[in-house]
């Protein structure tokens, strides 16, 4: 199928009923079902369950707990040099660079702009002008946990409705403004190296987002709603770098926004590279 057909057929299904009809079976905790699920997923995507902590398929209560699975402690080590900024996510990068007049490169003759992403916000937006971005694919066979870049303590968390596209690169590079109208979930965290942004999108047949101290917000109600997390009560939530800070229920995109002149990326990464989670994906200017 080419990427026009695909595309065009996303515009024509019902992304939503689709989307939360695999969310039932997926979390569906009926043995033939969920087993047979597993067995062809590890079997069509080749997963290692060599570095999952709980090795044995037939274990998991169903599917979503499956694809969510933890990792043996020494399966992602964590990047520790002082200054480094580690990849959130397995996957591979889509694009990473500047932001320039406010809008984010999506692909090829594809931008759109951080207002847009982070809900319209433009005094957010703002604060990552002429910054630095970085958008990384999960796909279905990666590990889906996504870590903390940076050190950081939550500012504010907005969940913000929208379509479900699927965000492989055939759509990318079809779907104009794809990442700022698929539903998503835009954390904001104050860190060593001013705000950071982590954006965790969805996507056709992923079953739901989840944060860790949220728990899950997608399916999303049909509004955008901000919560602020102060740092003088007892909301204040601190997660440390390479700490899990969400994950998703089947595969998605990540991206990670910085202020201007405040990191650097690596000379190794750019569309394409392959990442594993917790490697050194950039570092912060001195």
């Amino acid at each position: 199928m080419n990427d026009k057909l695909f595309t065009s057929l996303q515009y024509l299904v019902p992304q939503h009923a689709l989307s939360r009809l695999a969310g039932k079976v997926a979390s569906c905790r009926n043995q033939t079902v969920k087993s047979t699920f597993i067995e062809w997923f590890i079997k069509r995507y080749n997963v290692d369950m060599s570095q999952a902590l709980n090795e044995d398929p037939a274990s998991y209560a169903c599917f979503n707990d499956f694809f969510t699975r933890a990792l043996k402690a020494d399966a992602r080590p964590i990047d520790d040099a002082e200054h480094s900024v580690v990849c959130p996510a397995d996957g591979g990068i889509s694009q990473l660079g500047r932001i320039e007049e406010g809008r984010i490169f999506q692909a090829k003759g594809q931008l759109y702009s951080t207002g847009e992403l982070l809900g319209g916000d433009e005094k957010l937006a703002a604060e990552f002008a002429n910054g630095h971005f970085a958008t990384v694919y999960l796909s279905p066979k990666d590990y889906h946990r996504v870590h903390m870049p940076l050190t950081g303590r939550l500012r504010q968390m907005t969940v913000i409705p929208g379509d479900l596209f699927s965000v492989n690169t055939a759509t990318a590079r079809e779907v104009p403004r794809l990442f700022a109208r698929n539903e998503r979930a835009v954390c904001i965290f104050d860190t060593e190296a001013g705000p950071m942004a982590v954006v965790l999108v969805g996507a056709m047949i992923v079953a739901g987002i989840e944060t860790v101290w949220a728990g899950e917000v997608a399916p999303f109600k049909r509004r955008v709603t901000t919560t602020h997390y102060n740092a003088n009560d007892t909301t204040t939530i601190t997660l440390e770098k390479g700490a899990e800070m969400g994950r998703f229920k089947l595969g998605s995109t990540a991206i990670v926004l910085f202020a201007k002149d405040k990191v650097r990326w690596s000379e190794h990464f750019s569309a394409e590279t392959a990442t594993r989670m917790g490697e050194m994906m950039g570092e912060i200017c001195e």
